[in-house]
Protein backbone atom coordinates (compact mmCIF):
# COMPACT_ATOMS: atom_id res chain seq x y z
CA UNK A 1 0.00 0.00 0.00
CA UNK A 2 2.78 2.29 0.51
CA UNK A 3 3.40 2.66 -3.27
CA UNK A 4 -0.37 3.76 -4.10
CA UNK A 5 -1.38 7.10 -3.47
CA UNK A 6 -5.33 8.19 -3.51
CA UNK A 7 -6.39 10.15 -6.37
CA UNK A 8 -10.21 10.49 -5.79
CA UNK A 9 -12.55 9.79 -3.33
CA UNK A 10 -16.23 8.55 -4.19
CA UNK A 11 -19.59 8.31 -1.76
CA UNK A 12 -21.36 5.49 -3.38
CA UNK A 13 -19.84 2.45 -5.87
CA UNK A 14 -21.79 3.84 -8.68
CA UNK A 15 -20.28 6.87 -9.05
CA UNK A 16 -17.11 5.58 -10.55
CA UNK A 17 -17.90 1.93 -12.92
CA UNK A 18 -17.20 3.85 -15.51
CA UNK A 19 -13.93 4.74 -14.42
CA UNK A 20 -13.23 1.28 -13.18
CA UNK A 21 -13.47 0.34 -16.40
CA UNK A 22 -11.50 2.91 -18.26
CA UNK A 23 -8.71 2.32 -15.70
CA UNK A 24 -8.38 -1.22 -16.50
CA UNK A 25 -8.85 -1.30 -19.88
CA UNK A 26 -5.54 1.36 -19.44
CA UNK A 27 -4.00 -1.80 -17.60
CA UNK A 28 -2.89 1.07 -14.19
CA UNK A 29 -2.82 -0.56 -11.12
CA UNK A 30 -5.22 0.74 -8.65
CA UNK A 31 -8.05 -0.30 -6.13
CA UNK A 32 -10.73 1.00 -4.47
CA UNK A 33 -10.01 1.46 -0.58
CA UNK A 34 -13.45 0.90 1.46
CA UNK A 35 -15.39 -0.81 -1.75
CA UNK A 36 -16.83 -3.80 0.36
CA UNK A 37 -17.50 -1.98 3.49
CA UNK A 38 -20.04 0.93 1.86
CA UNK A 39 -21.60 -2.15 -0.46
CA UNK A 40 -22.44 -3.58 3.11
CA UNK A 41 -23.36 -0.34 5.35
CA UNK A 42 -23.89 2.23 2.10
CA UNK A 43 -25.23 4.85 4.20
CA UNK A 44 -21.84 4.57 6.70
CA UNK A 45 -19.78 5.82 3.62
CA UNK A 46 -18.85 9.30 4.88
CA UNK A 47 -18.32 7.64 8.32
CA UNK A 48 -15.57 5.50 6.62
CA UNK A 49 -14.13 8.32 4.84
CA UNK A 50 -15.48 7.05 1.26
CA UNK A 51 -14.43 5.28 -1.22
CA UNK A 52 -10.45 6.18 -2.30
CA UNK A 53 -9.15 5.49 -5.57
CA UNK A 54 -5.75 4.19 -4.78
CA UNK A 55 -3.27 3.80 -7.91
CA UNK A 56 0.12 2.96 -8.44
CA UNK A 57 2.61 5.88 -8.39
CA UNK A 58 3.77 5.01 -11.47
CA UNK A 59 -0.09 4.82 -13.06
CA UNK A 60 -0.73 8.23 -11.02
CA UNK A 61 -0.48 10.30 -14.30
CA UNK A 62 -2.34 8.28 -16.70
CA UNK A 63 -4.78 7.55 -14.36
CA UNK A 64 -5.41 11.56 -13.75
CA UNK A 65 -5.76 11.91 -17.29
CA UNK A 66 -8.40 9.64 -17.57
CA UNK A 67 -10.43 10.80 -14.23
CA UNK A 68 -10.05 14.92 -15.55
CA UNK A 69 -11.10 13.43 -19.46
CA UNK A 70 -13.98 11.66 -17.90
CA UNK A 71 -14.53 14.80 -15.49
CA UNK A 72 -14.63 17.05 -19.07
CA UNK A 73 -18.40 17.36 -20.60
CA UNK A 74 -17.09 17.97 -23.69
CA UNK A 75 -15.61 14.31 -24.15
CA UNK A 76 -19.21 13.04 -23.44
CA UNK A 77 -20.93 11.70 -26.57
CA UNK A 78 -24.02 10.26 -26.95
CA UNK A 79 -24.42 7.14 -28.92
Amino acid sequence: MKDYQVIAIFTYPSEYTVLQHLLQQAGLRFLFQNETMVSVLPFHSNAFGGIRLLVHREDVTEASKILSDLNNPSQLKIV
